[in-house]
């Protein structure tokens, strides 16, 4: 079976921002899905659409949002650990990978890898420790490390409760369903990134001044429900200054909350503990 692979652009850490089937040979993208690669690269701006700060998050605020919906037949798949770490994940190896998935130089394909090795070998910013994970079991450890070895953790994500192809538009938060993330709790943030199997940048902050919200909105064109998990970040003194959530927001380091919804591929790592339901702010 061949790779069939998304180029999704994410959108933490300039956006680089689930869960292409691979067998022993792989094949290019055919056109359809090659063509939509190219649009996503276009179509940057919208999907930087997900930012906003505290005191925006209430009932009844309208905001422009992208959601992008995860497609499981052209979804990444995770591979076992040991089929994984079988194969090299360095730009250092980049030849050796396009040759391996037969993907040729200057390709979307090979751009989007060589983006992603390049995101997972940056540096952490101050107090932040960061690992891209290449299989669940490796995701799983990672996340243990960070929210202690004993606890029980769960995952959650954004859903969306209706069909539609919609995925720009105007949002109505309806609900705040509830506030999650006692104070002082770990989490781990883990984003989808483009590769010909599933890859995922996983950061966690030493700052305890996070919080984690499940949130109801409703979309303004086709009534649209979408069930969005959103992470507030209220200490930023340490993010670089040319963040692009301080250029959306028209804010400044350390000056103000930064919050972000996360897409439907995306996840979010915490303890298992009792959440509190709450319906405003």
């Amino acid at each position: 079976m061949g790779i069939k692979f998304i180029s999704w652009i994410l959108l933490l850490h300039l956006l680089v921002i689930l869960l292409c089937s691979h067998g022993d040979q792989a094949r290019e993208l055919d056109e359809q899905t090659e063509k939509k690669s190219l649009e996503i690269h276009h179509d940057i701006d919208r999907r930087l659409m997900v930012f906003f700060t505290l005191k925006d998050l209430k009932v009844g605020k309208i905001m422009q949002i992208y959601f992008p919906k995860r497609d499981p037949s052209t979804s990444p798949k995770l591979w076992p650990k040991e089929k994984a770490e079988s194969l090299p994940f360095s730009s250092n190896q980049l030849s050796y990978l396009l040759k391996f998935f037969s993907f040729s130089q200057g390709s979307p394909q090979a751009m989007a890898m060589e983006d992603t090795l390049r995101q997972c070998e940056s540096k952490p910013i101050k107090g932040e420790v960061i690992f891209c994970a290449t299989s669940l079991e490796s995701m799983l450890e990672f996340t243990q490390n960070v929210v202690g070895s004993n606890s029980e953790v769960q995952v959650l994500t954004t859903f969306h409760k209706t069909k539609s192809s919609v995925t720009f538009q105007n949002y109505t938060i309806v609900e705040i369903l509830m506030e999650i993330l006692p104070p002082k709790t770990k989490m781990v943030a883990c984003h989808s990134l483009p590769y010909p199997y599933a890859v995922f940048y996983c950061h966690s902050t030493e700052s305890e001044k996070n919080r984690v919200f499940r949130v109801s909105l409703v979309g303004e064109n086709n009534g649209d429900i979408v069930e969005a998990m959103a992470v507030c970040h209220l200490d930023t003194s340490q993010w670089a200054p040319n963040h692009v959530s301080f250029q959306i927001l028209g804010v400044t380091p350390g000056s103000s909350s930064v919050c972000h919804f996360f897409p439907a591929q995306d996840f979010i790592w915490i303890p298992k503990f009792k959440t509190q339901a709450s319906s405003t702010m």
